[in-house]
């Protein structure tokens, strides 16, 4: 087993249209205001930009997120990443009887030398990190969506 390897799935029920979940997930350098563990997103073309996150653990990961896929028919969203992870993530969002269903899945290798170090004794705690960090994303995301329909005409 490689341990610097991760895999993560998580599953978001948003009680918000489809196409709204979508213009909000596809904006990224607006993260940061509904979503506290992205520090900055910083773009640097169309594309790609360089994200800094930073959930409960005391260290930061950055890298660069570059779309490799934004297919609002499909539903889907997705990005490579290079930095102290690389590897790739994935919003795929279908329509259910709530609203709509969000699923992010990722899989990274971790580069960040001192996460490389600690991946044996630290992958627990890395793990509920990352869960951490989701639960707080999608409750930020309820929020941020409750803000945007109320401003709408």
């Amino acid at each position: 087993m490689d341990w610097t390897h991760y895999r993560f799935r998580s599953l978001w029920r948003l009680a918000a249209p489809l196409g709204e979940v979508y213009e909000a997930l596809a904006d990224a350098e607006r993260y940061p205001r509904w979503w506290p563990q992205v520090r900055e997103v910083t773009p640097l073309d169309t594309v790609s930009g360089v994200v800094r996150i930073r959930s409960t653990l005391p260290y930061d990961l950055v890298f660069t997120g570059r779309e490799v896929r934004r297919d609002p028919a499909a539903g889907v969203l997705e990005i490579a990443m290079t930095g102290d992870v690389d590897g790739w993530a994935r919003w795929t969002l279908a329509t259910d009887a709530t609203g709509t269903r969000a699923r992010y899945d990722q899989e990274v290798q971790v580069t960040k030398p001192l996460l490389r170090r600690l991946a044996v004794p630290g992958r627990p705690a890395f793990r509920a990190n990352h869960a951490l960090m989701m639960r707080a994303g999608r409750k930020g995301l309820v929020t941020y969506l409750r803000g945007t329909a109320s401003r709408e005409p």
